[in-house]
């Protein structure tokens, strides 16, 4: 392997010291005269150099890499938000380093230790493991931490950014009962998070305060957890499971409220399979507004989850943090919105 282009070579070449050499290459402020500068740049681009960011980052002690962890890149879900803390760090000369936890807590502890051996002093994470005493440990070492959708509890010295999930459960299952709905069903991958436990609360709050008593049946929960390489085909999956669930209850559900956008559209591949057109024979609702529920026919009404936003200010949170900007405010939480389209039908007259 070719040996790369270093600050002395350039300094042998341009007839001057290696000192010289660094403080422009680094836009130093030190004086430097017009035609040496040029011709430094000159030779510095013909030898292809590459400034090496590790060694930068030792005598600054400061990285300019920020670590963010996810379930799975392949859920549009994540994407979204990767993409909004994507942008904000490109734009503050950050870049991200990424990792997908595959839904394993013991690689999502792997990557945090990795990445703060690696000196990156900022991360983000939507965690999925409930131990966090390794976490707790990095942030009382230096690490600022911004967890994002999924709460964490107890911890230490991070800022955490949620999303009301209760309120979106109840906007949707109030959505449907104003449609006329009163047959509704709620289905979910296990209720292993904080999110989707709270999207039943508020479902069961909006039938409550409506005076309605429903199916113990029409509440099906998948058993079956994720597996590590499953991502978005897990919830896809999980959504035709469930419809063949649905059509298995002898006092069927008029509609259906899907823990998230991905098991809607499973849900609503399968019942078109079995003859059941939906919205006409069953109406469908999900959680996340994510752009393929646009896409699909019908297209999906949802409760919006601003993901991108989510992203954007979480790498703005952190990025605050690492520059010494700490406030008192220690979480923010994002409200949902519902983004009404074609897969529910109402049964008013």
């Amino acid at each position: 392997m070719k040996k790369s282009t270093t600050i002395y070579d350039i300094a042998k070449s341009a007839s001057t010291s290696a000192a010289t050499v660094s403080r422009v290459l680094s836009d130093s402020n030190y004086p430097v005269s017009v035609e040496l500068k040029a011709k430094i740049q000159r030779i510095a681009k013909e030898l292809n150099y590459v400034p090496n960011i590790s060694g930068r980052q030792l005598k600054t002690n400061k990285s300019m890499t920020i670590g963010v962890i996810v379930p799975s890149i392949s859920n549009p879900f994540y994407s979204s938000i990767v993409l909004g803390i994507e942008e904000t760090a490109r734009k503050n000369g950050y870049h991200v380093l990424l990792c997908n936890s595959l839904q394993s807590p013991e690689l999502e502890n792997e990557y945090i230790q990795t990445l703060f051996q690696k000196q990156v002093q900022g991360l983000i994470i939507s965690s999925i493991s409930g131990k966090i005493e390794q976490l707790n440990s990095y942030i009382s070492n230096g690490l600022n931490v911004v967890a994002i959708d999924q709460a964490i509890d107890d911890l230490k010295g991070g800022f955490q950014i949620g999303f009301d999930y209760r309120r979106g459960g109840y906007l949707a299952a109030e959505y449907l009962i104003k449609k006329g709905h009163s047959k509704i069903a709620y289905v979910s991958a296990p209720l292993d998070r904080p999110s989707r436990k709270n999207i039943l609360i508020g479902y069961q709050e909006a039938m409550q305060k409506h005076g309605i008593n429903p199916n113990n049946k029409w509440i099906q929960i998948t058993e079956n957890v994720e597996s590590m390489l499953d991502g978005s085909t897990y919830e896809f999956s999980n959504g035709k499971q469930l419809a063949q669930r649905i059509l298995d209850i002898p006092e069927r559900p008029t509609a259906i409220l899907a823990c998230n956008d991905m098991t809607a559209i499973g849900m609503i591949h399968e019942l078109e399979q079995q003859g059941i057109k939906v919205p006409d024979q069953m109406s469908i609702i999900g959680i996340d507004n994510i752009e393929l529920g646009q896409i699909i026919m019908p297209a999906l009404s949802t409760i919006d989850h601003p993901k991108l936003e989510m992203g954007r200010f979480a790498c703005k949170i952190l990025l605050e943090r690492m520059n010494g900007e700490k406030s008192n405010m220690k979480e923010m939480v994002m409200q949902p919105q519902m983004i009404e389209r074609d897969s529910v039908l109402s049964l008013k007259i």
